[in-house]
């Protein structure tokens, strides 16, 4: 079962006795079904923020190593990477969808479930794929292995920018459901 599925199963188990009974009330359960997915969401949103945050704090700690060993060849480049790292780090942590559509809605069709399922699960591959590549940036950077240093900077800053135009296309996505 995908990740965002699990999240959304989870949260709607940990229910309380009485919220399961009321989700049995004609128009409750709807209601509660949004507020399920919102809270989803909201969890899957912050695992993507301290992920990306851990990746973010690699290669700063890459920065660091490369500065202290005066490779200013890459020092430029890892500096605006740590500043695109920052910007969609902050845009997934604060991102807002208003009143208006896909979390507000009582009932959500199956398929429009399911595309929203299927951004977050292209979400939380490209973040794991993010943190892994930060990861051996920072251990070749710590062993003093420079030679690939500018290739890996450029190869996390394509990942970063894919990730961010997932995440905008999830947004529209959600916009446009209703």
């Amino acid at each position: 079962m995908n990740e965002k599925k699990d999240v959304y199963e989870k949260v709607k188990s940990e229910m309380r006795l009485s919220e399961r009974i009321l989700a049995e009330l004609p128009g409750f359960r709807g209601y509660k079904e949004k507020e399920l997915r919102r809270e989803a969401d909201k969890l899957i949103r912050n695992h993507l923020y301290r992920r990306l945050v851990e990746a973010k704090n690699d290669v700063k700690d890459a920065f660091q190593e490369l500065s202290e060993n005066r490779r200013y060849e890459v020092l430029n480049d890892v500096d605006k990477l740590v500043m695109k790292f920052d910007r969609i780090a902050e845009k997934i942590n604060h991102a807002s969808y208003g009143y208006a559509g896909f979390f507000d809605a009582v009932k959500i069709e199956e398929n429009d479930l399911d595309r929203m399922i299927k951004f977050d699960n292209a979400l939380l591959e490209q973040v794991k794929e993010i943190t892994e590549a930060a990861t051996a940036f920072k251990k070749e950077t710590l062993e003093r292995k420079y030679e690939k240093a500018k290739e890996r900077v450029q190869k996390l800053r394509a990942l970063v920018e894919e990730l961010e135009r997932t995440f905008d296309q999830r947004a529209e996505t959600i916009r446009g459901v209703m």
